[in-house]
């Protein structure tokens, strides 16, 4: 049943459309403009509409709308109500309200929402919210669910514990090649990805098109059997170390915006005879590279720079076959980490202008990759394990302590990122879904936040995120299949 333009006699004009619903039995308003300032006192009672005249200037308005089965009621109903004073909604039938209900009553005093099933789950938030801003006296009631909070008072209920912000990686674009490794960088004010792509032979650099609105590549430097392509920006100038697995590692530089990248030196040539790793550091406010050497004969190598160059400074960890290498700062001290597959990660400190063993990982057997970050003050580690769990660990001042194991058979890499305000950690596997996890801060642990697909990643080794006009984008570099571009959104739901 519809009922459309009923007024009371007194009325000057039609103020609400009231349809009931046969199948439950109860009302649903909708009101497109009630009570305007030329009305008084407004009443419903089930189906009868009554508004009376206003008749001395000045009168505030008050709106009682009760007893009455409403379940639901128009973000709009109350719009244009400037002189309510009085709101009362209550024992109807309503979970929840939409938000901004209230919005531009700015002469309300009273509230009445007693008697409502109101659900107290994210969609109440707002409610949490808006009653300590306003000068007026809100009558809520008991929540009626969920279960844990039924029967608890609206006015109880503590904002800061509802958790009502989620985020979503969801697929944007695609990267034809298969690819090693993937890292972000910044040139001359416009953000960059560069892919190490070892099938095509090359090191790849893509930017975004801001016409077309996607990543497209900018710039590739000829590189066979590439594992890794490692950006350096100096002032105008960009180098990329371009480590490989024969015919020997490369650095590349460009002198200035608007010229080629070009090759200009041979890297260690004698030490770096099948590289798996390269990562960038600054020693004495110098940068340095340090290359991983996965095989027996050749040795992990630190690269600082020298005039125009990067030079051998130390051999670390030779005959271990190093697979993985990680910069990080313990103590206010420049570290380094080594993986290997011959013993447990090692960890270096820098003393004298060089590395020197500090200690390394106990329970940490055939680790192949780590990667740390920071959160709360504390320094976390992932520790990746083709075979077994992975594990998070945390530095205890004097050693990092296992904090959480998680399952990951085939994973190569578990790497941490910081996406907005979410301290994430991508688990990828050759045999699952990559799996993406988040830090929660209450309990310190890495908690799962869903599943990477579709497209699905095939052999995932390597991950990066950039922030490029407004948006945030998660690039996975996968060996057997292509790089996967997702977009980060954040979803709000108490909206």
């Amino acid at each position: 049943m519809t009922l459309a333009k009923m007024a009371d006699p007194m009325a000057i004009a039609p103020v609400a459309i009231l349809m009931m619903e046969s199948e439950r039995s109860m009302l649903v308003l909708s009101l497109s403009w009630v009570l305007a300032i030329t009305y008084r006192y407004c009443y419903w009672r089930w189906l009868w509409v009554g508004c009376r005249r206003r008749r001395r200037v000045g009168v505030r308005a008050t709106c009682f709308i009760e007893d009455n089965d409403i379940g639901s009621i128009s973000k709009n109903a109350l719009r244009g109500l400037r002189s309510l004073t009085h709101l009362s909604l209550a024992s109807n039938n309503l979970e929840t309200l939409p938000r901004f209900l209230f919005r531009g009553l700015e002469t309300l005093t009273h509230v009445d929402l007693r008697g409502n099933p109101i659900q107290c789950d994210c969609r109440v938030l707002w409610l949490l919210q808006w009653m300590p801003t306003v000068n007026a006296s809100v009558g809520t009631g008991a929540c009626a669910g969920p279960t844990a909070l039924a029967h608890m008072q609206l006015r109880h209920l503590d904002p800061k514990t509802f958790k009502c912000r989620a985020i979503e990686l969801s697929w944007f674009q695609t990267v034809g090649e298969a690819a090693l490794g993937v890292e972000s960088f910044s040139y001359q004010g416009e953000p960059h990805i560069i892919l190490a792509q070892p099938f095509a032979g090359r090191c790849l650099i893509l930017t975004w098109d801001y016409s077309l609105q996607r990543f497209r590549p900018e710039e590739e430097l000829s590189a066979p059997s590439v594992v890794s392509c490692k950006p350096l920006v100096l002032g105008p100038s960009l180098f990329v170390l371009a480590a490989r697995l024969w015919g020997g590692s490369q650095l590349w530089a460009r002198p200035g915006p608007g010229l080629r990248l070009a090759p200009t030196q041979a890297l260690a040539p004698r030490r770096l005879l099948r590289p798996n790793d390269a990562e960038l550091l600054w020693l004495d406010g110098q940068p340095c590279f340090v290359v991983a050497d996965a095989s027996k004969a050749g040795s992990t190598t630190l690269l600082c720079r020298d005039g125009p160059g990067f030079y051998p400074h130390q051999s670390l960890h030779a005959w271990h076959r190093d697979t993985d290498a990680e910069a990080l700062e313990l103590d206010g001290r420049p570290h380094l980490l080594l993986a290997s597959a011959s013993q447990r990660p090692v960890l270096f400190h820098w003393l004298g202008g060089r590395f020197e063993r500090r200690t390394d990982i106990p329970e940490a057997e055939d680790v192949y990759a780590t990667r740390h970050f920071q959160a709360g003050g504390d320094v976390f580690l992932c520790l990746t394990r083709y075979i077994g769990d992975s594990m998070v660990m945390r530095w205890d001042g004097s050693m990092f302590r296992l904090l959480q194991r998680l399952p990951s058979r085939g994973a190569h890499v578990f790497q941490p990122l910081l996406i907005a305000r979410d301290q994430l950690a991508i688990l990828g596997s050759d045999f699952a879904f990559s799996q993406v996890l988040r830090l929660e801060p209450d309990k310190g642990l890495l908690e799962p936040l869903q599943e990477l697909g579709p497209p699905a990643l095939v052999a995932p080794r390597a991950f990066a995120h950039i922030t490029v006009a407004g948006r945030r984008f998660l690039f996975a570099a996968c060996f057997k299949g292509p790089t996967q571009i997702y977009q980060h959104h954040e979803l709000d739901l108490s909206a």
